[in-house]
């Protein structure tokens, strides 16, 4: 895990998110804490779910899915403790989820899934462009597309709005995870 963090951390990825529901928080703080190491000054490392982690660990944010802690609640606790510089971020299925969260606080949204994906099918459907194109016109906080995201349908979903795109098996997979990062920023 520590190689493939420091390999997508040098290509020049922004944000990683430590996504492992089945661990324990220590076994979690610690993988947090090896992945901050591995990943060096500039990329943020953002847990999935564990506010509790995230904050012990020193990560750069947490990501709060549907069924997490609600966004307001983990914002109104980081404003009560004077934190600053801690993402909160939120995946979204819906147009209207989208935008509770961003009333509630919420730093991003990743809507999703955008394209059919084996690993989003529990969300159901896939959205398609027009929703996250809706969804991205009607938020003021960043988009990131997620669910299916190739090299060669990343354009469109920037092209709809998304202010990034959020993957796994294109960077997981990536034979050059540099080059698959250079080719993304190139878009823009």
């Amino acid at each position: 895990m520590r190689a493939a963090i420091a390999r997508v951390a040098a290509a020049g990825v922004a944000w990683i998110q430590i996504r492992e529901k089945d661990l324990g928080g220590a076994e979690l703080a610690a993988m947090t804490r090896d992945a901050a190491r591995a990943s060096g000054a500039g990329t943020r490392i953002l847990v999935n779910d564990r506010l509790d982690v995230a904050l012990a660990a020193g990560a750069g944010g947490v990501h709060l899915g549907e069924a997490s802690l609600p966004v307001a609640s983990v914002v109104r606790w980081m404003r009560k403790n004077a934190t600053t510089g801690f993402l909160v971020g939120a995946s979204r299925h819906s147009l209207e989820k989208a935008l509770q969260a961003e009333s509630e606080g919420a730093d991003y949204v990743i809507f999703g899934p955008v394209f059919e994906t084996p690993s989003k099918r529990v969300y159901g459907p896939p959205q398609g462009l027009e929703r996250l194109s809706e969804v991205c016109k009607r938020l003021r906080i960043p988009v990131l597309a997620i669910g299916g995201v190739t090299l060669e349908n990343a354009p469109a979903c920037l092209a709809e709005g998304a202010a990034g795109v959020a993957a796994i098996q294109l960077f997981q997979n990536a034979a050059d995870t540099a080059g698959v990062v250079t080719a993304l920023r190139a878009l823009r």
